[in-house]
């Protein structure tokens, strides 16, 4: 029976056999497969994983207060989270505030008493992605070593297709895992009436 174990060779690994090419043991030998796995491999999972708001992928940290201000439009600044991917949002007290990003740092007009929260896709280990995922993340793999190792560009653009689809499915499968949302007509009954 396969294993169902995932690390990032596993994964590279079957990428490259969807391709018909040799999987590989490590990212440094020196083969052609290890050679490109080693070059693309974690700009594709970075950005897999900003793609969506993955569940598995997803964290929340308060942030530090940083005693350096804001040269001008904003009244604080705040350090992000070394993890992070991609913020999503930052809140105080639940409530989400107005934010911009500059490099390693969140700035707003929070003030030094209020405690920021910020919500963020961060860089999950191989053995933590679902299955789902995993499956839609070999066929991006695969389409980018078929241009690289196949040089097959139709090959390619049927794995891209493949993967493309295997992703939005991905992604709906993943929108499960929390509440489900209530839509709030209160506002459209009250047009309505009026």
């Amino acid at each position: 029976m396969p294993s169902a174990a995932n690390s990032d060779i596993d994964i590279a690994s079957r990428g490259l056999i969807l391709i018909g090419a040799d999987p590989i043991t490590s990212f440094t030998a020196s083969t052609t497969e290890s050679t490109v796995a080693n070059a693309i491999y974690e700009d594709i999972v970075r950005t897999t994983l900003c793609s969506s708001r993955w569940r598995f992928a997803t964290n929340q940290a308060q942030l530090n207060l940083l005693t350096n201000l804001p040269t001008g439009r904003y009244d604080t600044a705040h350090q992000l989270p070394t993890d992070m991917l991609m913020l999503h949002a930052v809140t105080i007290s639940d409530a989400v505030i107005e934010y911009n990003i500059y490099g390693d740092k969140v700035f707003s007009d929070a003030s030094t008493q209020d405690t920021l929260v910020a919500d963020y896709t961060f860089r999950a280990l191989e053995q933590d992605f679902p299955s789902y995922f995993t499956v839609a993340l070999e066929f991006s793999l695969a389409a980018s070593f078929a241009l690289s190792i196949a040089r097959d560009e139709q090959l390619s653009s049927i794995l891209d297709q493949k993967g493309g689809a295997l992703l939005q499915q991905a992604k709906t499968l993943d929108s499960q895992q929390q509440t489900t949302r209530k839509l709030v007509t209160s506002r459209f009954i009250t047009e309505r009436r009026s």
